[in-house]
């Protein structure tokens, strides 16, 4: 439906730990197509300009002297906001949000992006499902009330979605949910609290599953 039937199809999608091709053999792929004469098209889900490595294959085209065109998307998050009816700006609650994939909490200094969502920012986290503990801990610990509001939906705008709401405090329970396969985005803040919570699941019922499981397995040992 993408495309015309005739059209050759080239599978280089790419998911958390498993990479079809390197950035470097895309960039090569999209010079050397175009460099023959072929009418490309590099379909990226969401928004290409947003986490979608837009940036460099741009720079590989353009040093390579090959004409391009960019066709923005619905980038996760908006879509993510859709699925849940919430509002990412709220007049006198937020009138700013960020967006991160929470990957660079490592070091001492809390970065900007943290320091927004303390003063009131609305974040949406990308590709955060790994990093969710983390996330959640660290921003705690700076000063985000535990129980800021947080919404969270996998496979965002498509049909087989699901949604889960719930507070900053139950976010590392996905960290452990095996059903999660699908691409994760989480979004924090008090706007979150403006949304539609009818169709989606508690966070807190995986969170108190998990925490009765591991207290059985400790009295078993």
């Amino acid at each position: 439906a993408m495309g015309r039937r005739d059209a050759e199809r080239l599978p280089v999608g790419k998911r958390k730990g498993c990479h079809t091709k390197s950035q470097a053999e895309i960039n090569a792929l999209l010079i050397e197509l175009g460099r023959d004469g072929k009418r490309v098209v590099r379909l990226k889900s969401g928004d290409p300009l947003v986490f979608g490595r837009a940036g460099e294959e741009m720079a590989a085209l353009r040093d390579a002297g090959i004409a391009y065109e960019v066709v923005p998307g619905v980038t996760a998050a908006f879509a993510a906001a859709a699925d849940f009816e919430l509002p990412l700006t709220l007049r006198g609650v937020s009138s700013s949000m960020v967006f991160t994939t929470g990957h660079d909490l490592k070091g001492n200094s809390l970065p900007d992006w943290a320091k927004l969502a303390i003063s009131g920012a609305t974040v949406a986290v990308y590709m955060g499902r790994s990093v969710a503990a983390e996330v959640a801990g660290r921003l705690i610990e700076a000063g985000l009330s535990p129980d800021t509001a947080v919404a969270v939906v996998e496979n965002a705008s498509l049909a087989n979605r699901r949604r889960f709401h719930g507070t900053l405090a139950d976010l590392p329970s996905l960290e452990v949910r095996a059903d999660l396969t699908g691409p994760v985005m989480t979004i924090i803040g008090d706007a979150v609290a403006g949304a539609n919570f009818e169709r989606s699941e508690p966070l807190a019922a995986h969170r108190h599953e998990g925490a009765a499981q591991t207290a059985a397995e400790g009295a078993e040992g």
